[in-house]
């Protein structure tokens, strides 16, 4: 008797190895790291200043308490913390970000700036509020002086320009700039890459941001993102640090995002900044 049935196709190998790969890349890219940059940024021998930027964090869950953020954080020994928006979100709830803001605190002097999502939540005010509450500024136009170890730094913020508009955010970077000191290290806090056109018009010495999560999927070799919020394709600023026309640093975290973005991350490991001035 003959057998009509036809056999059954088996996939082809190099496809069952690219979904493979495809899988362990996304694995490997839940695994948060810690990158640190250093920069000449102190004349003469005055000292050196390690700071630890954090962003993007979304309320996202990083163990019990938060634990595997605040020990990533606790063996870099930072002198300071920056929290540079999106630190809480606007669907998940705000416990692992208010864990996370508290903890900090107790430990090292901290800031914050807001992100869009924060004025997304509707509940920006409220945020702030938490957050002054536990001894953590949130900067908004303003900018107030740390010395360490002989070096004095200008921590400048501003809000996010989804909150403000643009002209009240551009009046929040001159009133801040307006606060510094050429003798000091001015450094500001802003949740936006994109923005280097406003930032060119001030003399920071460097400017922290987040906001890009790496572009989503971070294109190897390339320092270039995908897909980047207010950047569009092949989105430039993404990732490290980058020189700007008037000589400023911009430092643009990938942030720490993971269960909040609907979209996996690729060869973009969630990430804890250092940047040791020097």
């Amino acid at each position: 008797m003959k057998n009509d049935k036809k056999p059954k196709k088996k996939a082809p190998l190099f496809l069952i190895g690219f979904f493979v790969l495809l899988i362990a890349c996304w694995a490997i890219s839940w695994i948060p790291e810690t990158q640190t940059i250093s920069l000449d940024l102190i004349e003469g021998n005055a000292g050196h200043v390690r700071i630890a930027l954090v962003t993007d964090l979304h309320s996202c869950y990083y163990g019990k308490d938060e634990k595997w953020l605040i020990s990533r954080v606790d063996k870099q020994n930072p002198d300071l913390v920056i929290l540079g928006g999106d630190i809480f979100d606007d669907k998940i709830p705000d416990q692992n970000a208010q864990i996370a803001v508290k903890r900090l605190a107790q430990k090292y002097p901290t800031y914050y700036v807001t992100g869009n999502h924060e004025f997304w939540s509707g509940r920006a005010d409220e945020m702030k509020q938490y957050v002054e509450s536990v001894g953590v500024p949130a900067l908004a136009g303003d900018c107030e002086s740390l010395t360490i170890g002989g070096v004095t730094l200008d921590i400048c913020g501003v809000d996010d320009p989804d909150g403000t508009g643009l002209m009240a955010w551009d009046a929040q970077l001159q009133n801040a700039y307006v606060q510094t000191d050429d003798s000091h290290v001015k450094i500001l806090a802003s949740h936006r890459p994109e923005k280097t056109s406003y930032y060119e018009k001030y003399g920071f010495d460097l400017i922290l941001t987040g906001h890009a999560h790496g572009g989503q999927f971070l294109i190897p070799f390339l320092k270039k993102g995908v897909f980047a919020p207010d950047q569009g394709l092949l989105a430039t600023y993404v990732d490290g640090i980058y020189q700007l026309k008037n000589g400023s640093y911009m430092e643009v975290s990938r942030g720490l995002g993971r269960e909040s973005t609907p979209a996996p991350r690729f060869f973009n490991r969630p990430q804890v900044v250092i940047l040791e001035l020097k």
